[in-house]
């Protein structure tokens, strides 16, 4: 009994060996960047993260295919190196001697690829699955059209150029009013009224105090006293 156990055992380690090996058939092949897509907080890769990456691809498949019965034991690697790059392939789990067809691999991988990154703090870039194309997330779309926001631009420009014609032309009318008045105070404290008599400047008669002829002022306190 024991014999034919390890006979058996031997015999699928054969079989898996055929089945994952590179270029093989349904097989694909995962390259790794943990110390670019981490830096210092870099983590090893060992038998754990690779037991975690059976367990994804497992989970993969299981939710592409709501009657998948496959367990983390159907996903096999192989030519694990130290740079972190394998090959891997998901045996058949009713047959255990075939592998499901890589269509179905790759469609299962690119549904979840989001939830195997963030299982390994990597991205499509870090993470690659060489024949598998990366699942880009769609562009992010603004809340606000973008043709609303260049003419709210174009109508605030427009809006303070306005304000700004405004505002000059009321200064200026302003200082002009100002400079106006001014000029008129200051010619009111310069003018000098004069006149003219026979094409000869005089000054003007004050009518209401009269005005004094010093020849005649002169004579009339020589003859006037006795």
């Amino acid at each position: 009994m024991l014999r034919a156990l390890l006979l058996t055992l031997f015999v699928v380690a054969i079989a898996h060996a055929e089945l994952c090996k590179p270029d093989a058939q349904n097989a694909f092949k995962v390259r790794i960047s943990i110390k670019t897509a981490l830096g210092d907080n870099a983590y090893a890769w060992d038998a754990n993260e690779e037991y975690l990456f059976k367990a994804m691809v497992a989970f993969a498949m299981r939710r592409y295919s709501s009657k998948s019965t496959t367990q983390i034991s159907n996903v096999l690697l192989c030519n694990v190196t130290d740079r972190v790059s394998f090959w891997f392939v998901v045996t058949d789990s009713s047959k255990n001697v075939t592998t499901v067809p890589g269509s179905e691999v790759e469609a299962a991988i690119r549904m979840n690829r989001n939830r195997i990154n963030s299982a390994f703090l990597l991205s499509d870039k870090t993470l690659q699955f060489l024949k598998i194309t990366s699942t880009l997330s769609p562009p992010v779309e603004p809340s606000t059209p973008a043709w609303l926001i260049v003419f709210g631009v174009v109508l605030c420009l427009i809006v303070a150029g306005i304000a700004f014609l405004v505002v000059s032309g009321i200064q200026k009318r302003k200082k002009k009013n100002k400079e106006s008045t001014e000029r008129e105070n200051l010619e009111e404290k310069v003018e000098v009224t004069v006149t003219l008599e026979n094409g000869i400047p005089c000054e003007a008669l004050d009518l209401k105090s009269g005005h004094i002829n010093g020849v005649f002022a002169a004579d009339d306190e020589r003859f006037t006293s006795l």
